[in-house]
């Protein structure tokens, strides 16, 4: 437009009313943002466990050396720098920590026992741990990789966030192994115990949690019934209410811009459309958020196609800082201009949506069904099921802005062509067609040169010579024998009432039927009593199908399903080849279920639905729970083979690892805490996503953990 604008006439210029990146930019800005803070709280986490700014130094290290080679494995596969890949980043900056904290832990801990120098404590401790630094990556990876095998929109969504996650954490495993334990043994040596506060505040809590736990473990050990008891009605709780709990697709987003619609009854001019789109200017200038919008008449983006009784806004919304508080987001400001437009505009029908999404799929947010005439009772008997749905739907708990663009009733003329007559008088069918199409239209003749430039010469009837349809019937026809006859000879005209346009679905005439969630329900709750209404109000004389968004949401739950149990077998194949056990590998997967509940937990908190967002953190989870019960069982395996019983080995275990689990699950926690409480642009998925591993992560760790030496047992 910059380089077009150079040969504007004078006194013409441009302006971008609406840019659809802005809401991309800005997302992107919005993430880089909790990036850095994620970071940060990592860093701080780590500090305040090790207490020792040679060992910080060292998992620090690590989150730059992994973070490049993602990026450089991100662009191998052709990924772009977008929300979903961020997303995978901000999490592997928590991940890719783990496996150097581990390393660093146990090296610092074998090391204050005074009995080994730096260089022998690192290689004692990565003897200890290589096992389950491999197990963690494999899990991983054997959690991640089937997901990318789920099909459609939702397989895209989870390609590009596991693709970046299993990368982080090769490259993590790799760096854990190699350049982690030669730092250990440079940067670390024998430390004092520091004096300072803040130190020794967290060392007292630390040990009155170390002994809660101690004393915890060990009862559950003893009463093994008490410890299946709990750990079954947790399981069951947390699938009950996962399975229970409202769902969506993918959250609504502030995008910055919302889309109002205007629809007059049917054949109203275009003058009428203007008069009611001045109303619509009157309402919108009242808003101090909109930032600018712009409006065409005569043209429906919900019907889809240029029709003088409709029209259609784009408003323009002003930046996000600007509009913080939960009463000036997007859906908020649509919800007041639809109660403003209902009291002042009402000649048409008025409303306002929000775009979808996901860009591409449907013309607004909230759900789109095609009701379709599949026993061919006609337009018009569609459209009075269509306004009985309607109508019905405006009034249903659970569903509100039910509307559809179809229309059945618009005055038309239908030309009657007397077929036998034209034949009779030896007229050319084609040519009584091609008449009315150069009459009523054009018809292309020729080109020609002038002025070194080509045009192009079309024949076309005179306006005033087509005002009225009667005009048409004065027009004349050349048949076969070269007599002109006119068309009022073999024609009539009649007034009909029919449909502007019709739509196919499925070879089927169908009707567009768009609507949302009402205040306080999932999208998922609205579609099914959609469902639930259409089959009352129309039996077995109308079909229907979703599309749109919808139709991914209704296809996305089953497959998600298989690749979650898809997931967890194929991680337990992999733990009980690594363990050479089939029994081990139980005690690893069955935190599952307790960070399940925390996930639940969560979303009640937060009072949002189950997304793919939040499934995506699921996955993630099973890995997570996985890595904190590896870390226990390993040295519990290693504690049996040197001989101890298999409850003081199960006690051990839990004992010594006790701190490594809390220091990367913090870790983990805090680093995810900036996405919980995200806002701006794209804050619905960021905090879809952070509070289901947030929550999750929470549980694992404070529950989790305590069932693990049990579980092992």
């Amino acid at each position: 437009m910059q380089e077009l604008a150079q040969n504007f006439p004078a006194g013409v210029s441009y302006n971008v009313t609406l840019d659809t990146t802005d809401v991309i930019n800005a997302s992107i800005d919005e993430v880089l943002v909790t990036f850095l803070e994620t970071t940060l709280l990592v860093v701080l986490v780590i500090f305040l466990f090790l207490q020792n700014w040679r060992a910080v130094i060292i998992p620090c290290i690590t989150i730059p050396v992994s973070l490049i080679g993602t990026l450089a494995v991100m662009a191998a596969l052709g990924f772009s720098i977008n929300t979903l890949t961020l997303f995978g980043l901000i999490l592997a900056v928590a991940i890719v920590v783990d496996d150097a904290i581990v390393v660093v832990e146990n090296a610092s801990r074998l090391l204050e026992t005074g009995q080994y120098s730096p260089k022998e404590a690192v290689t004692k401790a990565m003897g200890e741990i290589t096992g389950p630094i491999v197990g963690v990556v494999l899990v991983l990876l054997a959690v991640f990789i089937p997901t990318t095998l789920i099909s459609g929109i939702s397989g895209q969504l989870y390609k590009q966030f596991a693709l970046t996650i299993a990368a982080s954490t090769v490259l993590s495993g790799i760096n854990s192994l190699t350049l982690t334990p030669a730092l250990c043994a440079l940067f670390l040596e024998h430390n004092k115990p520091s004096n300072f506060f803040i130190y020794k505040g967290f060392n007292k809590v630390y040990d009155k949690t170390q002994n809660l736990y101690d004393r915890i473990v060990k009862g559950l050990l003893v009463r093994p019934g008490l410890a299946l008891i709990s750990y079954g009605i947790i399981t069951a709780v947390a699938v009950i209410l996962f399975m229970k709990w409202p769902s969506t697709f993918v959250p609504d987003e502030d995008d910055g811009y919302f889309i109002a619609v205007i629809q007059l009854p049917p054949a109203s001019s275009l003058e009428r459309t203007q008069a009611v789109g001045r109303k619509v200017n009157q309402i919108l200038d009242s808003y101090p958020e909109v930032k600018d919008y712009i409006g065409i008449s005569g043209f429906s983006i919900m019907g889809g196609g240029e029709q003088s009784n409709t029209g259609t806004y784009f408003v323009v919304l002003k930046n996000w800082d600007q509009r913080k508080s939960p009463q000036l987001s997007a859906q908020s400001l649509v919800n007041q201009f639809n109660g403003m437009a209902y009291e002042a505009i009402p000649e048409a029908r008025t409303f306002a949506v929000l775009p979808p999404a996901i860009p591409g799929l449907g013309e607004s947010s909230g759900f789109e069904v095609m009701l379709e005439d599949i026993n061919s009772y006609g337009p018009q008997e569609l459209q009075r099921m269509t306004d009985e749905l309607m109508l019905a739907g405006n009034e249903t708990p659970g569903l509100s802005t039910v509307q559809s663009m179809f229309s059945a009733s618009v005055p038309q003329y239908y030309l009657n062509i007397d077929r036998n007559k034209v034949e009779l008088m030896q007229i050319p069918l084609s040519e009584v067609f091609n008449t009315i199409g150069t009459y009523l239209g054009s018809t292309y003749v020729n080109n020609f040169v002038k002025f070194g430039r080509t045009y192009q010469v079309k024949v076309e009837g005179a306006p005033d010579s087509r005002a009225l349809v009667t005009d048409l019937r004065l027009l004349n026809v050349r048949n076969s024998k070269g007599d002109m006859i006119p068309l009022s000879a073999f024609t009539t005209i009649e007034t009909r009432i029919g449909a502007e346009s019709l739509t196919k679905y499925n070879t089927y005439v169908s009707a567009l039927i768009s609507g949302a969630a009402a205040d306080g329900y999932s999208s998922g709750e609205a579609l099914n009593i959609m469902a639930k209404l259409i089959r009352e109000k129309v039996g077995r004389s109308f079909g229907y199908e979703w599309t749109s968004m919808a139709y991914q949401e209704e296809n996305a739950s089953s497959s998600t399903s298989i690749i979650f149990i898809l997931a967890i077998v194929v991680a337990f194949l992999i733990l009980a080849a690594q363990y050479e056990s089939w029994t081990d590998p139980f005690a690893v997967i069955m935190g599952l279920p307790i960070a399940l509940l925390g996930v639940v937990i969560g979303v009640m908190v937060m009072n949002l639905p189950i997304s793919v967002y939040t499934q995506i953190g699921v996955v993630l989870l099973i890995a997570l729970a996985a890595k904190n019960a590896i870390l226990i069982v390993e040295f519990a395996r290693d504690y049996r083979a040197a001989g101890k019983s298999t409850e003081e080995s199960a006690i051990e275990g839990g004992r010594v690892r006790l701190r490594p689990i809390l220091m990367t699950s913090f870790a983990f926690i805090l680093g995810t805490f900036p996405l919980v409480i995200s806002t701006g642009a794209g804050a619905s998925s960021r905090i879809s996503l952070g509070i289901a591993v947030f929550a999750g992560m929470l549980m694992t760790s404070l529950v989790g953990t305590l069932f693990i030496p049990n579980f092992y047992l």
